[in-house]
């Protein structure tokens, strides 16, 4: 691949970044599918989801398609998070990422939402009928990505959302695409740009829509099924662009520091920096912070502050690259006890 080609990379991320800058606080609340933004990852949940530039691997199925093709082999995670402690809430999910060929790899994802029991309330009974339930939030994305012979990698995620309930669901399609470009004399300098959510419209349907009403006809008044339409809303699609440099302090240790911007279609624009700490190939030390443009606490959304997260990896086998990671990360919020992500992670 030549330079004409990195600048045609770049002048695309820009033309992105333009289009995306559209979105304005107005539209807030006027998209659905917000699980969609809850990052269940936990190393680039330590960053605050920050790492567009810099992300790799299982991580990358969430933020930046485009690093996953920067592994090794394989790779597989299973994280349980709680989110906003305290809400009764949990998040678990599991990634597989696996290389094919030289520079592509594939990717699967799935993500599974706990939002507990509710009290079953009706018309007739508005405190309760004694029986409860439970919606089913669920993602599933199949990815691919590909590493060119100068640094640049991109990719593409397929997903299919699922919300529901016993008798009535809405289902979309989205995708995602990243760039990542790596440059330096020691690979220092990562830039990325990543467009995510991007879908049809989803819309409520099924049996729990229907309503059985008399018939009006005053010789035969049997009754009859309506069916209401429920109004459609669009997915939170969002932009991301980041960029991060190594300084290497030695041999074994290694400082990050990461800057981010993303665009949100449907709510305010949020920027931040982190810093990631890596010492050898078993431990990582990570911190970011988050902010919220022109948004007071009230109106900011709930994780916007501090994260902090690290990893520590045991080798599988001597001499080899094969190990075993366990992540943690805990995100600030405004409300409850905050974000935890604990995760175990496989690298062949």
């Amino acid at each position: 691949m030549n330079f004409k080609y990195i600048h045609g990379l770049t002048l695309c991320g820009v033309l992105l970044a333009l289009t995306a800058f559209g979105g304005n606080p107005d539209r807030q609340g006027e998209a659905g599918a917000n699980q969609l933004l809850i990052n269940p990852w936990a190393r680039s949940a330590g960053l605050h989801t920050m790492n567009t530039s810099s992300v790799t691997g299982i991580d990358a199925l969430f933020l930046n398609v485009a690093g996953v093709s920067r592994i090794t082999k394989m790779q597989l995670s299973v994280v349980h998070t709680r989110y906003l402690e305290g809400a009764d809430i949990s998040i678990n999910s599991i990634g597989f990422a696996q290389k094919v060929g030289k520079n592509g790899a594939f990717g699967l994802s799935l993500v599974a939402f706990d939002l507990g029991e509710f009290d079953l309330t009706t018309t007739d009974l508005p405190e309760g009928s004694g029986a409860t339930f439970s919606p089913n939030f669920m993602n599933i994305g199949l990815s691919y990505s590909h590493t060119f012979s100068n640094k640049v990698s991109v990719g593409v995620t397929a997903k299919a959302v699922n919300e529901s309930l016993a008798d009535v669901s809405a289902r979309a399609i989205a995708m995602d695409a990243g760039v990542q470009y790596v440059t330096g004399e020691k690979d220092n300098f990562k830039f990325g740009i990543s467009l995510r959510n991007v879908g049809n419209k989803m819309r409520y349907q099924g049996e729990g829509l229907s309503k059985s009403r008399p018939s009006g006809n005053q010789t035969f008044n049997y009754p009859l099924t309506y069916y209401e339409r429920s109004a459609p809303y669009e997915l939170p699609s969002q932009l991301n662009i980041g960029a991060s440099y190594d300084f290497i302090l030695s041999k074994v240790a290694k400082l990050s520091v990461i800057g981010n911007f993303t665009s949100n279609s449907f709510s305010r624009d949020q920027f931040g920096g982190g810093v990631e700490f890596t010492l050898g190939q078993n431990f990582v030390l990570r911190a970011g912070y988050k902010t919220e443009l022109d948004a007071d606490k009230v109106q900011a959304t709930l994780d916007n502050g501090f994260s902090g997260g690290l990893s520590v990896a045991l080798p599988l086998k001597k001499d080899s690259d094969s190990k075993l990671s366990l992540d943690y990360a805990y995100r600030n919020t405004n409300v409850f006890k905050g974000i935890h992500n604990i995760g175990v992670r496989i690298d062949l």
